[in-house]
């Protein structure tokens, strides 16, 4: 056997023992998560810039609970001191942000897990109806959750509350089963935001759409087009403090590994049947740090800086890691 040959058949064996944890339960959960810093870059640990990115530090995670895993998008509070994730298994995450006297992500503590509840109130118990992808915060503090294998849009009031279905766009059923919603956000009037990550309308583009609250809970929404690169697909969509977006698109293959790229558009962009096309900030491959990143989240540092959250979906595979980088946009 050749040795690309070896390292492909282990990836496939690695791939496949991943198992789903069994869900989290209702009652929300204390759990402690250990922290190991992370490298910008592995062959070059002086490293703090890729692209427009300047580095603020980076934690792999472990934790207590075997639910820990598959985060798969990332709120970060206006204040920097609360961070709420979800999982593709169902599960929730919020835990404080820790940090060093310069400003460094150094880890997280007051971590708490519990479970998505289904329209009965009752735990979502299986994984096509737990595979949360993509989640905004709305103006009234409820969240919005976007799930792919049965596509749909629940609006939760809080994260243990039992959630209310909201009509998403007319053709969400027709996304690919695992290439849904992945990206979404909300802007300051409650209008949602939501990119797919592989149902596609035009060449070389995915579909997005603007969802329009009109008053009585429901939406109106109208397409847009995203544009794409062979092999790059979005994951996350944030809105950053200056009123533009930013972006994650990831592609993966088993030689050349995991590859992000880190995006933004600006909102005069997004119109309906427009065709955003978004810039290049960063691009994070080997041997830079880089997994499997599907969160993003957008915040204000003390001096005004723009900071960029970034969460990896480790598929609760051994092979892949939870990983949580905070980096600063330079101007």
């Amino acid at each position: 056997m050749t040795n690309r040959f070896l390292l492909t058949a282990c990836l496939l064996v690695a791939a496949c023992a991943g198992v789903s944890p069994p869900p989290a339960g209702a009652q929300e959960q204390p759990v402690t998560i250990e922290s190991s810093p992370l490298t910008l870059k592995i062959d070059e640990p002086k490293a703090t810039r890729v692209g427009r990115l300047i580095w603020r530090g980076g934690l792999e995670m472990r934790a207590s609970s075997r639910n820990f895993g598959g985060l798969s998008d990332l709120h970060i509070t206006p204040d920097g001191r609360t961070l709420t994730s979800i999982s593709d298994e169902g599960a929730w995450l919020v835990a404080t942000p820790r940090f060093d006297a310069k400003g460094m992500l150094v880890g997280l503590a007051d971590a708490t897990m519990g479970q998505l509840r289904g329209l009965d109130g009752k735990p979502i118990d299986s994984k096509p109806e737990a595979d949360a992808e993509a989640m905004a915060r709305l103006p009234d503090g409820s969240w919005m959750v976007a799930f792919e294998r049965r596509h749909r849009l629940w609006r939760y009031t809080s994260l243990t509350a039992t959630p209310l279905p909201v009509d998403g766009p007319a053709d969400i059923g027709r996304q690919p089963a695992n290439g849904g919603i992945e990206a979404m956000t909300a802007l300051a009037d409650g209008t949602l935001i939501a990119i797919s990550e592989e149902y596609s309308l035009h060449p070389a583009t995915v579909t997005g759409w603007i969802g329009k609250p009109d008053g009585s809970g429901r939406y109106v929404w109208n397409p847009f087009a995203y544009a794409t690169i062979p092999d790059y697909k979005p994951t996350a969509l944030a809105l950053l403090p200056d009123g533009s977006f930013a972006t994650l698109e990831r592609a993966f293959d088993l030689v050349r590994g995991v590859r992000v790229r880190v995006m933004r558009f600006e909102a005069s962009q997004l119109k309906p049947g427009a065709t955003v096309q978004p810039e290049e900030l960063a691009r994070l491959a080997s041997p830079y740090a880089v997994d499997n990143l599907e969160g993003l989240a957008a915040t204000r540092g003390a001096n005004g800086e723009t900071l960029l959250w970034l969460i990896s979906d480790d598929n609760f595979n051994p092979l892949q890691r939870n990983i949580l980088m905070l980096f600063e946009l330079a101007p």
